[in-house]
């Protein structure tokens, strides 16, 4: 497969896949990241990598949160396995660039143009990545500048950057863009819903997404690990909150007890948003009886959730959250526009050149 033409392309990329035989690109432990466009494949100069939270947190912590080492262990991994693959998280990120080609079947089939700027709305856990440079590390931000080419499948999905939004600030909302769009499939007027991780990417839509579905009859609860996090207050400042609590989900009893003592018949919906493991029965002991939990923390283990409601004896049902639903980048970039706090928020502390 090496070469100039890489010809005989599998529309889900299973041709470039190197070991194990017979895996998908996902799931296989290397993959071919020849920066070469196949006929069914899309060519991206790469400028940026957004390295979803889970993985970037696990990879800071083991680097020591320094910025050159983590940009060595991103590198490494790359090298190794032809795609930037958590193996710790099973994680990866997504990335933003511009069209350096298209592949001969796809010419006139799909809405793109050499030159496009467009952000990936797929893993990079399954998307062939061939690094050149690291430029720079935002440790705050789990940004990481790049020179590197990646491979978009045929039935990789992917956005044009938007001309009204930084595409710093579209990058770190199109990586989360799964959560705003699946909360309103999953909450109703009316109801209780408990999200934890509120102050980050996706627990911010996810309470701005659920505030506006329950309404004025509905309850939003933000668990926070700090009520004094510029984020937090923002939550409560902009209305997206009902109530703050400030927890530690890890400890799950004395979570629980402070969410009953706001909510006694506990959360229609709890919506887990953690960068962190260990918080699958803080989120089942947050949910009433037939109540609904949405995972859509790369942090889950789910035999945890599992085996954590049958001891508990809870009867809930439990959602693995899903990086795509239709339309979701419209929806995530909408939610962003119709929040000016949100939006402000988000300039300042994903522009590139700010600080905070």
């Amino acid at each position: 497969m090496q070469g100039s033409t890489i010809r005989a392309c599998h529309p889900l990329g299973a041709h470039r896949v190197l070991e194990p035989a017979g895996a998908m690109p996902q799931d296989a432990w290397r993959i071919d990241n020849t920066p070469v466009a196949g006929e069914r494949e899309i060519l991206c100069e790469v400028e940026a990598l957004n390295i979803d939270s889970a993985s970037f947190r696990q990879i800071s912590e083991v680097c020591g949160f320094d910025s050159r080492r983590i940009g060595d262990h991103i590198a490494a991994t790359v090298r190794e396995r032809g795609k930037q693959h958590n193996p710790v998280t099973g994680s990866g990120g997504m990335f933003v660039g511009r069209v350096l080609e298209i592949g001969e079947t796809l010419h006139g089939k799909i809405d793109l143009n050499m030159g496009d700027r467009v952000a990936s709305l797929v893993s990079l856990s399954l998307t062939p990545l061939h690094i050149e440079a690291i430029h720079d590390v935002d440790v705050a931000t789990g940004r990481v500048w790049v020179r590197a080419k990646a491979i978009l499948f045929e039935s990789g999905i992917w956005a044009r950057l938007p001309e009204d939004i930084d595409e710093h600030v579209a990058l770190a909302v199109l990586d989360v863009a799964g959560a705003p769009a699946q909360v309103p499939r999953l909450c109703s007027p009316g109801q209780t819903v408990v999200v934890i991780g509120a102050a980050g990417k996706s627990g911010m839509f996810s309470c701005a997404q659920a505030k506006a579905r329950v309404g004025s009859t509905g309850r939003v609860i933000g668990l926070v690990h700090d009520c004094a996090a510029p984020s937090a207050q923002l939550l409560a400042q902009a209305g997206l909150v009902d109530d703050l609590v400030e927890a530690d989900a890890s400890r799950a009893l004395e979570t629980s007890g402070k969410v009953e003592a706001i909510a006694p018949q506990l959360a229609d919906l709890v919506i887990n948003c953690v960068n962190v493991p260990g918080t699958e029965l803080c989120s089942i002991l947050c949910t009433r009886d037939g109540g609904t939990i949405y995972f859509f923390s790369m942090a889950t283990s789910f035999t945890a959730a599992a085996l954590g409601a049958e001891g508990i004896g809870r009867d809930v049902t439990m959602i693995i959250g899903n990086g795509y639903a239709k339309d979701h980048a419209n929806i995530a970039l909408r939610t962003l526009r119709d929040h000016p706090e949100l939006l402000a928020y988000f300039n300042a502390k994903y522009r590139k050149g700010t600080t905070t």
